[in-house]
């Protein structure tokens, strides 16, 4: 397992309760011994004037359970992790259903975490595939804040 702990589905989707997470709707529905598993309903919210899911909705997904996963490994009350850099391949598009984001480790070092997250329709299509880098810094950087 690579989480700092033992980690509920109650205490990640309190943190994606808050900011814009909760505008787009993006929930954890499971966590896994070395992923998190994270859906997003397709939403006015999340669609662009086409009518498809927007590739910025899939990018705040990617990156926002991507970030979380990198939080989950830390021990937060020393450190921090923030996003590095994000980049995305939008390979299918989708107009209505939930999409479900897996992200999985690809590098957990100890400044910097890399992540793979594959986006999914219902149909389990791969809608997009995205790389996110989190930088793991000390809270002192933020003044001990959260």
């Amino acid at each position: 397992m690579i989480w700092f702990r033992t980690f509920t589905l109650a205490e990640v989707n309190a943190v994606f309760a808050r900011y814009m997470t909760q505008f787009l709707g993006i929930e954890a529905v499971e966590i896994q011994e070395n992923a998190i598993v994270a859906t997003m309903p397709i939403t006015d919210k999340v669609r662009q004037p086409f009518g498809i899911l927007h590739g910025g909705a899939s990018v705040v997904l990617a990156e926002s359970v991507g970030s979380v996963a990198s939080n989950l490994i830390i021990d937060s009350t020393t450190h921090v992790g923030v996003g590095l850099e994000i980049n995305a391949n939008h390979v299918r598009s989708a107009r209505d259903g939930m999409v479900k984001a897996i992200c999985t480790a690809v590098h957990i070092g100890r400044t910097t975490h890399v992540w793979d997250i594959k986006i999914f329709d219902d149909q389990k299509r791969l809608l997009c595939i995205s790389r996110h880098t989190v930088a793991i810094v000390e809270k002192k950087v933020f003044g001990g804040k959260d």
